[in-house]
């Protein structure tokens, strides 16, 4: 299941009044004459980031065959005890969610190999939280800003200006797909190993950003090398 829409894009920073994006006469003062015009560059930029399943879950079954029914209760209940112990025992939440995904192998080799045949252990679900769905939509724009600011200062540095202050930020288009949610079982091959699994899990988001800077000027050589 494809992790959930993004909203649609939006100016999500402004710095300066909205204006015409043509250089245009700027008044000195109040009566004065105008000033130079405001020159600007106008740059896209996009990023693409990938975040792996931070949650696993794995769901248990017990079993037990005793000539009262009474007995096989108690068998049951005893040999869930012990998966709960086993689990607290190394830090692992009793619920059988995992965020180590080495101890989820580890206390479900455990019990398999303490209680054989009597317990039954599905594949593990690998899903994202909706806070590392949030981390990784932020993380991915970040990347995008950063990718168009550092594309404006080259464009500069060609022609020998010096990149100034941002005048408009916007998001253009964003994306995202794979992933699993908590409520969705993925249909995927038992086969699958913990790997295959973890990557057939993977969350992926792409955004793309324009932006409008201000140039300031010359660059300054000096700085250059520093």
């Amino acid at each position: 299941m494809a992790l959930s829409a993004p909203p649609p894009a939006r100016v999500f920073a402004e710095l300066t009044p909205a204006r015409a994006l043509t250089p245009a006469p700027v008044p000195a003062g109040r009566g004065g004459p105008p000033g130079p015009p405001r020159r600007e560059v106008h740059v896209s930029g996009s990023a693409e980031l990938s975040a792996s399943p931070d949650r696993a879950r794995v769901s248990l079954r017990l079993s037990s065959r005793k000539d009262a029914a009474g007995a096989a209760r108690s068998s049951v209940a005893r040999r869930l005890e012990y998966i709960a112990q086993s689990a607290r025992q190394r830090g692992v939440p009793v619920c059988i969610i995992f965020s180590d995904f080495g101890k989820m192998q580890n206390v479900c080799n455990l019990l398999i190999e303490k209680l054989g045949t009597s317990v039954t252990i599905s594949p593990p679900h690998f899903y994202h939280t909706p806070e590392a769905v949030d981390t990784l939509r932020r993380q991915v724009c970040v990347a995008a800003v950063g990718n168009t600011r550092r594309k404006a200062q080259e464009v500069c540095r060609l022609f020998g200006q010096s990149l100034g202050k941002p005048l408009l930020i916007r998001e253009e288009e964003t994306k995202e797909w794979g992933g699993h949610v908590d409520s969705h079982l993925s249909n995927v091959p038992d086969s699958l190993t913990l790997q295959e699994r973890i990557q057939n899990a993977t969350a992926y988001a792409s955004c793309r950003v324009f932006a409008v800077f201000e140039i300031k000027g010359k660059e300054n050589r000096r700085n250059k090398f520093l």
